[in-house]
Order: C-alpha cells, then structure tokens, then sequence
C-alpha cells in the first residue's frame, strides 16, 4: 500500500471507502488477542493474564498501554514499543493457529468496486500498518487498498479517522469532501470516527456488536453483513 506519484484524479461524488479490519472484513478467531497475550508473557514474563481490557474498535496504541498498566508493568514508550514488536512476532503464527474467515459479501463487494474508476478503497483501523498488513495479507486482502488510517500513533480512533483522511488527500492530490467518503465497520466507536471527519458511517454486524446496539448510535447504513450490498453500490453510483 504505497501512495502512487501519479495522483488519482478526484471528481466530487467519488466514493471514497474506508474499511475496518477486525470483524469488518475478516474475523481472525481471536489471532489478534491471543497474539498479544503471548506477547506478554514472551516479553515480560506475565504469569497470571487478567482478562480486562476491552479491544472491540480501539486502536492497538491504546490496548498496549492499557495491557501493561493492568499488568503492573509501566507504561512507558519504551515498554509499549517492546510488547507492539512482541505482538507482531506472535501475530503470523497466532493466524496460522486460529484460521479465521473473510467476512461474508467481502470478497464479492470488494471485487465489484476494486479498480473500477473513479473509486478509492483504504482502510481505518485501530490495527498497527505492520499488523494490518500481516492479518489482510494472510486472508489475500491487503492489495485491494490504497491508503488508510493506522493505529500506530493514536490512542483515540478518532485521530485514526483523521489520520485516514489525510492519506486520502495525500493519494488523490487535494481535499476531498467528506460527504463522499464511506467509513465500514462493525463498532459504535466506527461510527463515532466517521462522525469525526463528516463521513457516512455503514455499521455491519459481523462483530460483536448486534443489530440493535449499532442501530442506537444511527449509521447511514446498516447491515447484518455485507452479503446484499446492492444499497451500498447504488449509494456509490455503481
């Protein structure tokens, strides 16, 4: 995923679509979790792992401090970069162990919309770039998108939306128009984030979260997966 030196030209009304990672495009059987609980106890020598800290639709930046506060260990940038290289040490093997899926309608939608004109694909997720690439190349998806927001700097999923946007400029050489850009994703907090930049939020209920829970925080779209995605591709001009 490199921003080509020939930039895409931006035409208002172009859809601009950003996806989540985890329970939004695939569901890696819990790789992801279990990849950073072996991360501590590999780099820290955790003895007793506490189950408390939450990891639906945060950015990995935020579960790795939380993870060494709840552990006892400090916080520090230098404690938090030695459990991010853990975790992504752990992450292949974590995947190849615990299998996962592609989403349903996934492959489809993407292949409908992938290299067609006038329509960029990235990513807005709280993963880490090098974990994002290692969970989407592992299920053959990380050649679909273009851009995209990280979790690698950012506690808040928020600032991961912004940061998502400016690689989105940064791609098609200008600003864009919120009101073209789609954020996917499975969490209230994917909601909140397209809501941050102006989006159209699409909440997909292939996570954790139900139909009614994403339903209270009011997308523009809801979907109980993205099997049937024909108001998707009428809303894109497709």
């Amino acid at each position: 995923m490199e921003v080509s030196a020939e930039k895409l030209q931006y035409n208002a009304g172009m859809p601009i679509i950003l996806f989540d990672i985890d329970g939004t495009l695939v569901r890696s059987g819990g790789a992801g979790k279990a990849a950073m609980e072996a991360a501590l106890v590999a780099a820290f020598g955790v003895a007793e792992l506490r189950d408390e800290v939450p990891y639906s639709g945060r950015t990995d930046t935020a579960i790795t401090r939380d993870l060494l506060r709840v552990h006892g260990i400090d916080a520090t940038p230098a404690n938090q970069q030695t459990l991010r290289d853990a975790y992504l040490a752990q992450l292949p093997g974590s995947l190849a162990l615990k299998g996962g899926t592609v989403c349903p309608g996934v492959p489809e939608l993407l292949a409908a919309v992938a290299g067609a004109p006038g329509v960029v694909l990235g990513l807005l997720t709280g993963n880490v770039r090098t974990g994002a690439r290692t969970k989407l190349a592992h299920f053959g998806l990380w050649d679909f998108f273009a851009c995209g927001g990280f979790g690698d700097d950012h506690f808040d999923r928020d600032d991961v939306a912004r940061s998502a946007l400016a690689s989105v400029h940064a791609h098609v050489g200008r600003a864009v128009d919120p009101a073209d850009v789609w954020v996917i994703g499975d969490t209230p907090l994917d909601v909140s984030c397209a809501r941050a930049i102006g989006a159209n939020a699409v909440a997909v209920a292939t996570g954790w979260h139900t139909m009614d829970e994403l339903a209270g925080h009011k997308p523009d779209l809801i979907f109980d997966d993205l099997s049937d995605h024909s108001r998707l591709l009428t809303a894109w001009g497709r």
